[in-house]
């Protein structure tokens, strides 16, 4: 039947642990089929089909005694065992196994009927056993990952006897093994409280060393398990967790596991994307081979490591000593170049290319604190060191005795090279050449030849550095500052190298115990650092056991990385004014002559607080200047040109020490020079009229202040001895286009007093949306336009 015709489906999931469809039937009515898990599907059974199909009542004895005799030995055999039921809703006569619903009012509405009442007293039909074979590789692969250190863990929804005959198959668990086979339901009565129903974690670290299979299990009993083993603490270190999965409802337990694995083709893409790892061919063989490749990695950086560790030590104190004690470095610049091409490229190529081995499954695994440089490794390192340093010394000091040669020290700069310096740079070559032999083995092997030859980019590259070093020391010349050797040199430096192979048995005997964990580089993991690293309290970290406070005892380690954190904000602040302060020259740049001018006339007049504007008829400019920045006029002393405007009150002093502007706010810092005693403020109301005569009613406010420092402020070379400035705009938001017609802002001049000497306004920083004036620029009409089109995007910034 296609599925078009199905009426409903309520699909397969964990909780259900079964599927069941709805097809309508050729005589009139629907049926509903159901499969899953046999001993749930039968829960849901209350009659089954007898012989000769008849149909009886399938009581709970009769269930129990189904399960024993049919179900049990067909798990034990390792056999998924399954239900198929069915029910019947027809519009006629019904059967006692059957539901009547009248045809009269339509089809059965199964929506408002519910699942648990569609899928209920239904009649069982079979009982039916699907084994899964297990590969032939699986138990052979889980044998390989026990030896390796590897505990298997099965997690399964089946029934508990066919999760225990797989496991069995498998070798997960073996019979008289202490090992636990639990249920979904049994391990959360286990590892939850019994009062308030929350998994606790020391009973959880009773259950999961010893448990092997969990079966009948939900999603979240998985996760359960996989947090609780990285949680635990019961281990020497923590426990490192991979987990397989290919359904959505792995995705929490594969995203919490240290690795991941899904599954590629029965994987699901939720799976997938929650996972670290996807096997392609869905095989555990896989996971096998994953591991091996990790620690054919691991091994690969270890052996670079213990090799260019080796020539670094060497080369340093070569270099070091020999600057020291003979005034020359041994190894000239040239032949440092080739030894690091040697030690960077083409060792860490050969060594990072050898193909991983099943002896790399015979030992255990590397902890997550283990060190990368290990107390064997450091042995090795240290001991081929000493040797190279007494032969490389040996050479250098007593040469020319030892080997019948010239003495190389003391040589003059542009001396030819001599053979003295060449065989101590050749040895050299020769000993970290064998020693990358040495190099290929860092687990204590004595037989450092395994494996020699199966790997072609290895002893192509070893073969063809050793015939390079051949060349360069026999046609080199001056370019590496060397001289062709004879036959009896050359064996001696092959001899030194060879004698590396042979000092790496001696030291392979001497026993690691001595060094101890001393030698070791990064044994444990780095201490996490407090949280609040400027607070006074210092956290304390309950699974040390030696120390209360490891914060205490590296205090100069969080000194150090505050200072640079601190130091590293205070630049970036410095880069994000600087640059702020370069946007407002560059857009002021074409004003910035004409503010200078507009400012050096600006300053005889006296000091004063600016004055209000309130509210008029009409503005008018006649006959009045306008300042630099478009919005201010000033009438001269002694003459009769006043400002008139008719505005509302767009400017106004709080009592925060704001200057309130249109558009913005501005912080007023006064101060006084020592030349003047007091700051007079005057308020002065002006009203318009056809005289534009003044109205009375200003006041005076005097403030007395104490200063014993002259205030002196400088701005383009023309601000000094100031008694006022307005500094640091406080801009509140993005300038608004002005309404036209829109009047300036005006300042009146007229009550101020002119004569004072030594008293100057300072510098205004401001904001305008519209570009300024140049002094003395008269307003041609009596309404405001502004001389370009408005842009909101245009904020200027000026100098007043």
């Amino acid at each position: 039947m296609p599925d078009t015709r199905f009426k409903k489906v309520y699909t397969f999931n964990s909780a259900r642990k079964s599927m069941s469809t709805i097809i309508p039937l050729d005589s009139g009515g629907f049926r509903v089929y159901t499969k899953g898990a046999s001993e749930i599907v039968m829960k849901k059974c209350s009659f089954l089909v007898g012989e000769g199909g008849k149909i009886e009542a399938f009581t709970a004895p009769h269930q129990d005694r189904l399960v024993s005799t049919v179900i049990e030995p067909m798990a034990k055999d390792g056999l998924r065992t399954i239900s198929i039921a069915y029910r019947d809703f027809v519009p006629g006569k019904a059967d006692k196994n059957q539901v009547h619903y009248d045809p009269s009012t339509g089809e059965p509405n199964f929506e408002t009927m519910g699942e648990d009442n569609v899928i209920a007293n239904m009649t069982c039909f079979c009982v039916v056993g699907i084994e899964d074979p297990v590969r032939d590789e699986v138990p052979a692969a889980i044998v390989q990952c026990q030896r390796a250190g590897i505990t298997v863990r099965m997690v399964t929804g089946d029934n508990i006897n066919t999760a225990r005959a797989i496991a069995t198959k498998c070798g997960i668990i073996k019979p008289g093994d202490n090992y636990l086979v639990l249920e979904g339901k049994e391990f959360n009565k286990r590892v939850r409280d019994p009062h308030t129903n929350e998994i606790r974690q020391d009973l959880l670290d009773k259950i999961w060393p010893r448990l092997r299979v969990l079966a009948r299990s939900q999603p979240i009993d998985k996760y359960t398990l996989v947090k609780g083993i990285i949680d635990s603490n019961i281990s020497a270190g923590r426990e490192v967790v991979a987990v397989t999965g290919d359904g959505t409802n792995d995705a929490p337990a594969l995203k919490k596991a240290d690795v991941g694995f899904a599954m590629g083709i029965a994987g699901t893409d939720v799976a997938k994307e929650a996972s670290d790892i996807i096997l392609t061919d869905d095989n555990f063989t896989s996971i096998v081979k994953a591991v091996m490749w990790g620690r054919n990695v691991y091994d690969s950086i270890a052996k670079f490591l213990q090799f260019q560790l080796t020539v670094n030590v060497v080369a340093v104190i070569v270099a070091f000593i020999g600057a020291c004690a003979i005034k020359d470095s041994p190894l000239k610049a040239v032949q440092m170049l080739w030894v690091n091409l040697i030690m960077d490229t083409l060792a860490s190529l050969a060594l990072a290319t050898e193909l991983p081995t099943p002896d790399l499954l015979l030992r255990k695994p590397y902890g997550r604190t283990s060190p990368l440089i290990s107390a064997t490794m450091a042995k090795n390192i240290l001991g081929q060191g000493l040797y190279q340093l007494v032969v490389v010394f040996g050479i250098m000091f007593y040469g020319e005795v030892l080997f019948d040669i010239d003495n190389g020290r003391g040589a003059g700069l542009r001396d030819p090279p001599s053979v003295h310096f060449t065989m101590i740079f050749n040895a050299f070559v020769m000993m970290t050449l064998f020693n990358e032999i040495n190099a290929r083995k860092i687990h204590g092997q004595r037989n450092v030849f395994l494996g020699f030859f199966s790997n072609p980019i290895y002893y192509v590259i070893w073969i063809a550095t050793f015939v390079s070093q051949i060349v360069i020391i026999e046609f080199g010349g001056l370019i590496f500052s060397t001289t062709k050797l004879n036959v009896e040199q050359w064996s001696w430096c092959i001899l030194f190298g060879v004698g590396v192979l042979l000092w790496q048995q001696v030291v392979t005997t001497f026993p690691t115990s001595f060094f101890g964990r001393k030698m070791e580089v990064g044994t444990n993991p780095p201490e996490p650092l407090s949280p609040n690293l400027d607070g006074d309290s210092v956290p304390s970290y309950p699974h040390h056991h030696n120390h209360q406070h490891p914060i205490v005892n590296r205090s100069g380690q969080i000194l150090w990385i505050r200072g640079l954190t601190r130091l590293q904000t205070q630049l970036r602040v410095i880069r994000a004014f600087k640059s702020t302060l370069e946007d407002m020259e560059e857009k002021r740049s074409c004003h910035s002559m004409h503010s200078v001018r507009s400012t050096r006339s600006y300053l005889t007049r006296p000091t004063s607080d600016i004055s209000y504007i309130d509210d008029d008829e009409k503005w008018k400019a006649k006959n009045s200047g306008v300042s630099s920045n478009g919005h201010y006029t000033r009438a001269q002393h002694g003459m009769s040109q006043q400002n008139t405007y008719a505005k509302p009150p767009v400017v106004e002093q709080s009592a925060s020490n704001y200057l309130k502007v249109e558009g913005g706010a501005y912080r007023v810092q006064r101060s006084v020079s020592s030349g003047s005693g007091s700051l007079a403020a005057t308020s002065a109301g002006v009203g318009g009229g056809s005289g534009g005569s003044k109205k009375e009613g200003s006041t005076a406010i005097t403030r007395q202040r104490s200063c014993n420092d002259a205030a002196t402020q400088s701005c383009e070379s023309s601000f000094t001895q100031t008694d006022e400035s307005c500094m640091a705009p406080m801009v509140m938001g993005p300038p608004v286009a002005p309404p036209s017609p829109h009047p300036p802002v005006f300042i009146d001049s007229s009550g101020m007093e002119f004569g004072r000497v030594g008293s100057s306004m300072g510098y205004t920083r401001a904001t305008s949306p519209t570009p300024p004036y140049p002094y003395s620029h008269q307003i041609p009409t009596s309404c405001y336009h502004a001389p370009y089109p408005y842009d909101p995007n245009y904020y200027h910034t000026y100098l007043n």
